[in-house]
């Protein structure tokens, strides 16, 4: 019977013209191979900088998030070693099959079907805080750690491509979802560049912000920059169009001279995946701020109070989820905790670095 099979199929690609139906031979249908359910995973890397777990060993832990964020593998990579290593940023390709991880020393591409470390490197004898990861999958942009400068790298590969020189200690990096530009953000200056991703070369700038820009995110439709900026809790909002600051939103009540203490106070901003709420860390008064998106400015909603200061957050691909860095995970639909990340026994996860990957049938699909 499966020999059968095997000669249909290969008669019909030979066609070229048209696919087989299986309704057609309901006898032949019994042996046809189930369709595989999607799989949703969050995926986290430690150690991160606040990570207090005597562990310090760098690794990925595996979570489903479908089978109520239950805890699945960890891939182990590299030992704890004299110096303490960090990791610094976590990004995905679908295309390539690859997730990516950065640390304070070195840079590496880990296969997604095999959990196997395809190549990692360092550069100038270190590496890379929160890097992006180029829409076809073919390009890094990795922030270096302790110089003013990013490094472009081949995906691939790990080869160094170029570099793109800034001011203040490079932080962040998003690439536009067309792929025709990347936003590096520095701590240490008000700037917001813009990279053009074919020449590698800043082409434009937003700002100056009010203080040194923290956490950064961008609408979907790439015309408008929220970020968190030194000293304020909330966030002001750049023009990526025209370059100029537009506005400035701060949480109401909140104590400036307590946020003083802090470097980035809010450290943490991120819209939902329909862009109609924005969310915003407080980091002086542990919680998470919710404003309606669907208005200009966004205006405040609510907070949901954590059980630790928040130094980042994103969601679930779907939206219905919150991740903070503090381990906590938010139904965002009630505003609520409503559990954690834990690892196998029991302890709980907490990591500013986590990316969903959603795979069919072993292979990543986004």
């Amino acid at each position: 019977m499966r020999l059968m099979v095997l000669l249909l199929l290969v008669g019909a690609s030979a066609g070229a013209a048209r696919s087989f139906d299986w309704r057609a031979h309901p006898a032949l249908a019994q042996d046809r191979p189930a369709a595989q359910p999607e799989r949703r995973y969050l995926y986290v890397a430690l150690p991160g900088s606040d990570d207090a777990d005597p562990d310090r060993s760098v690794r990925i832990l595996v979570f489903d998030i479908a089978e109520g964020h239950r805890f699945v593998r960890r891939i182990p990579l590299w030992p704890a070693g004299q110096d303490a290593e960090v990791v610094r940023g976590t990004a995905a390709s679908a295309r390539a099959g690859r997730v990516y991880i950065s640390t304070t020393r070195r840079l590496a591409a880990i296969d997604l079907k095999s959990d196997a470390v395809v190549w990692e490197r360092s550069y100038e004898a270190h590496c890379c805080d929160r890097l992006a990861v180029s829409p076809d999958g073919q390009t890094i942009y990795a922030p270096a750690f302790g110089s003013a400068k990013w490094y472009v790298i081949h995906a691939a590969t790990g080869d160094l491509r170029s570099v793109i020189g800034v001011i203040g200690w490079p932080r962040e990096t998003i690439y536009a979802p067309n792929g025709r530009h990347a936003y590096l953000a520095a701590w240490d200056s008000p700037i917001l560049s813009v990279s053009d991703t074919s020449s590698h070369r800043v082409v434009k700038t937003v700002g100056p912000f009010s203080a040194s820009l923290c956490p950064v995110t961008l609408n979907a439709k790439g015309t408008l920059a929220f970020a968190n900026v030194d000293g304020l809790v909330g966030f002001e909002v750049g023009d990526l169009q025209t370059g100029l600051i537009l506005d400035r939103v701060a949480v109401e009540d909140y104590d400036k001279d307590a946020a003083a203490a802090y470097e980035c106070p809010s450290h943490g901003i991120a819209l939902t995946p329909d862009g109609r709420e924005l969310w915003v860390a407080d980091g002086v008064r542990n919680r998470l701020h919710v404003f309606d998106a669907t208005v200009y400015p966004p205006a405040a909603l609510t907070a949901v109070a954590l059980s630790a200061q928040p130094r980042w957050l994103a969601f679930s691909m779907d939206g219905r989820y919150a991740y903070s860095s503090t381990g906590d995970i938010i139904d965002t639909a009630a505003r609520k905790i409503i559990g954690a990340l834990e690892n196998p026994v029991g302890t709980k996860v907490k990591s500013e670095n986590f990316v969903e990957i959603d795979v069919v049938d072993g292979a990543p699909v986004r």
